[in-house]
C-alpha cells in the first residue's frame, strides 16, 4: 500500500477516534470510582444533598444495572477507534501504518484512556464517581445497549453451563455472602434471614476477645466486702453472677452468685465475707474460638466464662447470651442498657460506641480498616494516634473521618464517623 494524502475521509474518522477517546476517558473514570465506592459512603453523599448523590446512589446500590452495559460500551469503543486508527494510519503512512497504529494504540489511549482516569478515580473517589454518576445512568438507561447487553449474557451462560460440576469447592466464603446478598436484594430471603446467614457463616471466624466486656466494663466485688455489702452491689447493677477478686492485686477468687448471697443474709450471715461463698470460674484465652466456647458450655453447663490474656492476667468476661448474640443479634434485657452502638445522624453521619468492634464498622462502611492491632473503633483510633485525644481529633481512613466525639479518662467512649472530602484525603494519619 502506498501512503497517500489527508483526505475528509480520514478528518472524519480521527474526529470520531477522538469522540472515541473521550468516551473511554469517561468509562474509566466511572467504572473505578463507582466500584470503589462503597454503599454506606453513597448513602452518606446522597443525605448531604451533593449534586448526584441520588442518582449515585442508585447505581452503587444497583451495580448490575451498570457493570455489563458500561463494559460492553468499553469493548465497543476500544474495537472501533483500534479499527479506524489503523486505517488512518495505514492510508497516510502505508505499511509503517501498522506499526505507528498500534504505537498510537498502546502509548496514547493507555496512558489518556485507561491510567490517567483510573488514577484519577483512585485519587479522588469522591469527586469521580458524583461527575460520573449521572452521565453512566443515562447512558446504561440506553434501551439497544441494555438489549445488547443482556443478550450476550445469556449467551454466555448457554455456552459456560454444565462445565465442572462434578467438582468442587464451588464458592468461596466470600462468594456465599455475595451470593446471600444478592438473594436479600431480589426479596428470595428476608432480611433477617439474611443476617442470621451471614453470622453463622462468619461464626466460625469469632474470637472470645470479639465479644467479650472488656475489663474496665466489668463490676467485680473485693474480697474484702460482707456478704450484704457484696448483695448491695448485686441488687444494684442487676447480675446474678458476679467475680469476686482480691483487691490488691487484681487476681480472681471466683464468682459470687446472687442467690448465695441471699440465701446467706436471710440465714443472718450478712456479717461474713463475700470471698467464703465464691464459687469455682471457667478461664479462658483471649483467642478461644466462640464457636467451641459455647458447645463447652452447653456440654459442662456453665454460662459465664473469664477471658485471660497471653500473661494470665484478668482481661475480660464472656457468657452464653455474648454468644449467642453473635448469632441472632443484640438481646436486651431490662438491666442492659439501651444505647444504640450506632446512632445515623441526620446529615449522613454516624456516631458509634468506642467499644464497637472494627469488623462490624468495616461492615457497616465498606471499610477496609485493620483489625490486627487492635478489635474496637476506640482502639483503632488510640492506637493510630498513639495518644489520648482531645474531643475533635481525628484521623482518615478509606475515605471516612474518625473524630473523638466523647472521652473518658484515658478510654474513647464515642467517635463520630463522617464522610471525608476528596480535596482532604491524605492529611489524616492512617
Amino acid at each position: 500500500m502506498i501512503a497517500g494524502q489527508f483526505t475528509n475521509i480520514d478528518l472524519l474518522m480521527v474526529v470520531v477516534i477522538l469522540v472515541l477517546l473521550i468516551v473511554l476517558i469517561f468509562a474509566s473514570v466511572a467504572e473505578m470510582s463507582l466500584s470503589r465506592m462503597s454503599k454506606p459512603r453513597a448513602t452518606s453523599l446522597a443525605d448531604k444533598g451533593l449534586k448526584s448523590g441520588k442518582a449515585l446512589k442508585r447505581l452503587v446500590h444497583h451495580p448490575e444495572r451498570w457493570v455489563n452495559p458500561l463494559l460492553l460500551t468499553v469493548n465497543i469503543c476500544q474495537t472501533v477507534q483500534t479499527t479506524l486508527t489503523a486505517l488512518v494510519a495505514g492510508h497516510l503512512f502505508g505499511p509503517a501504518g501498522v506499526v505507528i497504529g498500534v504505537v498510537l494504540n498502546v502509548v496514547v489511549f493507555f496512558v489518556l484512556a485507561e491510567a490517567v482516569p483510573k488514577t484519577y478515580a483512585v485519587l479522588y473517589p469522591q469527586r469521580a464517581a458524583l461527575l460520573s454518576a449521572r452521565p453512566t445512568a443515562l447512558l446504561v438507561s440506553f434501551p439497544p445497549l441494555q438489549w445488547v447487553s443482556r443478550g450476550l449474557i445469556k449467551l454466555t451462560n448457554v455456552i459456560v453451563r454444565g462445565k465442572g460440576l462434578e467438582s468442587g469447592p464451588f464458592v468461596s466464603e466470600q462468594e456465599l455472602l455475595g451470593i446471600v446478598e444478592v438473594a436479600a436484594e431480589d426479596g428470595v430471603v428476608e432480611h433477617e434471614e439474611r443476617e442470621l446467614i451471614e453470622s453463622i457463616i462468619e461464626f466460625g471466624d469469632t474470637i472470645a476477645r470479639e465479644v467479650m466486656v472488656p475489663r474496665p466494663d466489668i463490676q467485680v466485688l473485693e474480697h474484702t466486702l460482707t456478704v450484704t455489702q457484696a448483695l448491695d452491689v448485686a441488687l444494684e447493677e442487676g447480675y446474678s453472677r458476679l467475680p469476686v477478686v482480691n483487691s490488691e492485686d487484681d487476681d480472681v477468687l471466683g464468682l459470687a452468685y446472687t442467690k448465695d448471697l441471699m440465701r446467706t443474709e436471710r440465714e443472718g450471715g450478712g456479717a461474713r465475707l463475700v470471698s467464703e461463698l465464691v464459687r469455682p470460674v471457667h478461664f479462658v484465652p483471649e483467642n478461644k474460638p466462640v464457636n467451641r466456647l459455647m458447645r463447652e458450655m452447653q456440654a459442662e453447663k456453665f454460662h459465664l466464662a473469664l477471658v485471660a490474656d497471653e500473661y494470665g492476667a484478668f482481661a475480660g468476661l464472656v457468657t452464653l447470651e455474648d454468644c449467642l448474640e453473635e448469632l441472632v443479634g443484640e438481646i436486651v434485657d431490662e438491666h442492659d442498657d439501651e444505647d444504640a452502638e450506632v446512632q445515623r445522624l441526620s446529615d449522613g453521619d454516624y456516631l458509634v460506641d468506642g467499644a464497637m468492634s472494627v469488623g462490624d464498622l468495616n461492615d457497616l462502611l465498606g471499610t477496609s480498616i485493620p483489625d490486627d492491632d487492635w478489635d474496637t473503633v476506640g482502639g483503632f483510633l488510640f492506637g493510630t494516634l498513639e495518644h489520648v485525644p482531645e474531643i475533635g481529633e481525628a484521623i482518615a481512613h478509606d475515605g471516612w473521618r474518625f473524630a473523638a466525639a466523647e472521652v473518658e479518662g484515658r478510654r474513647i467512649r464515642r467517635v463520630k464517623v463522617t464522610i471525608e472530602h476528596d480535596e482532604d484525603l491524605g492529611s489524616g494519619h492512617a
